[in-house]
């Protein structure tokens, strides 16, 4: 039996992390003093019950992701401490999935987001861009980013991709807000949810032919085949489509980098091979959410840098935070574009790796690109205190990002 008092007396206290609605890029700074007091710390989030643990040196974050001994499946039925108010983890659901159901899950779109399937996107992702760049330019300065491109871009391709018309596009965004949303309430995100899982029931069964390459029609198949029931079907729709959204806040705060540093802003209009990379070094420092995401139980006692972790704690990691770990990435709090390595967790790690990561790269290289070559002049309308951040969201990002330019450029 656990000896209680030792057992109370070596483990870090729990820290309140509250709701933080922060400004900018700032790094959050409960995070940060949590990052000093250890690799292993305790935490208490706003919603849910109790304390978890916390993760955020590099390697540790690793570790843990990609070990078996920590389930997602075990957090379905219980309260974990949370940020969300709404959360409701939902039995089937790939998030909430290990292997082998969770591989079983993935391998239903993989093709879609293979490195030949973003690429066979991105001529189309290019033409969509550039109608969008080609009326914002006809219409002229000022414009607000977000309106014009930073939202519109990433709906349209997320939708292409999953094989959503056109015409739904806009009702997809408006359920993705209201999902990401804490302060819109439970029942408001939930209906949302609940609404977008119908429409693309609907549209996975009337796409079961075989003949589709978009992920609705690979869903459809593998629902006709036995491969997935409707409901895993639904529910992975659901997360790719939300998901496919975050483009959207991750280039708001690339932008709102590129426009409050314009010496990086220059650098890369002169340097255009840098791109890529530099995107990396954008994904490493952005912070792309709010506290942490998706916790983890452990099925048994686990040491994590000395710290041990018993059979049924709940435990969370931090990308951000494993993201500016200085034995990892030498001074990480500066952005630098000439990192000569950059192995950057900001797509997650082990199984529940991001199943749209390449191709949220190749959008963030089209947007960041068409900024820097069609804008001529491009620069904040407002002073950079002034541009409006979202508040009450899980996902990190500016609400609007209000920019003029030279017209005549």
């Amino acid at each position: 039996m656990t000896d209680v008092t030792k057992e109370t007396t070596t483990r870090p206290p729990v820290r309140p992390w509250p709701s933080l609605d922060l400004h900018g890029v700032d790094f959050d700074p409960v995070l940060s003093e949590l990052m000093a007091e250890g690799p292993v710390t305790r935490i208490r989030l706003p919603n849910g019950e109790g304390w978890a643990w916390l993760v955020t040196r590099y390697d540790d974050v690793r570790t843990v992701t990609n070990d078996s001994r920590f389930s997602r499946e075990a957090v379905v039925g219980r309260q974990v401490t949370r940020l969300a108010p709404h959360f409701i983890p939902q039995a089937g659901a790939v998030g909430f999935a290990d292997p082998p159901d969770h591989t079983r899950l993935r391998r239903a779109v993989a093709a879609a987001f293979t490195a030949r399937g973003v690429e066979r996107l991105r001529t189309r992702a290019q033409e969509m861009l550039d109608e969008l760049v080609d009326g914002l330019l006809r219409d002229g300065p000022p414009a607000d980013l977000t309106e014009r491109l930073l939202a519109p871009f990433p709906i349209a391709v997320i939708c292409e991709l999953m094989g959503v018309p056109a015409a739904d596009r806009q009702l997809m965004h408006t359920w993705t807000q209201l999902i990401l949303s804490s302060a819109h309430g439970a029942e408001v995100s939930e209906r949302a949810k609940n609404e977008m899982s119908a429409y693309f029931a609907r549209l996975i069964r009337a796409r079961d032919d075989g003949t589709g390459e978009d992920v609705a029609s690979l869903l459809g198949t593998a629902v006709g085949a036995g491969e997935l029931t409707e409901d895993e079907a639904v529910g992975l729709a659901v997360l790719v489509q939300i998901g496919g959204e975050a483009v959207t806040n991750n280039c708001g705060n690339m932008v709102y980098i590129l426009l409050t540093r314009p010496d990086l802003a220059e650098r890369l209009r002169a340097e255009p091979e840098l791109r890529p990379r530099a995107i990396d070094e954008l994904l490493r420092y952005i912070p792309h959410r709010s506290a942490v995401g998706l916790s983890r139980i452990a099925l048994e006692d686990v040491d994590v840098a000395g710290v041990r972790i018993c059979e049924g704690d709940p435990v969370y990691v931090s990308y951000l935070a494993a993201n500016r770990d200085p034995d990892v990435f030498p001074d990480p709090d500066r952005i630098d574009f000439d990192r000569a390595a950059n192995p950057h967790v900001s797509f997650g790690f082990g199984p529940h790796y991001c199943v749209g990561g390449m191709l949220a790269k190749l959008e963030s290289e089209l947007l960041v690109g068409a900024l820097l070559d069609r804008f001529p002049g491009l620069r904040l309308d407002v002073p950079p205190e002034q541009v409006p951040f979202r508040k009450g969201a899980l996902i990190r990002g500016p609400e609007s990002v209000p920019v003029t330019w030279s017209a005549a450029g």
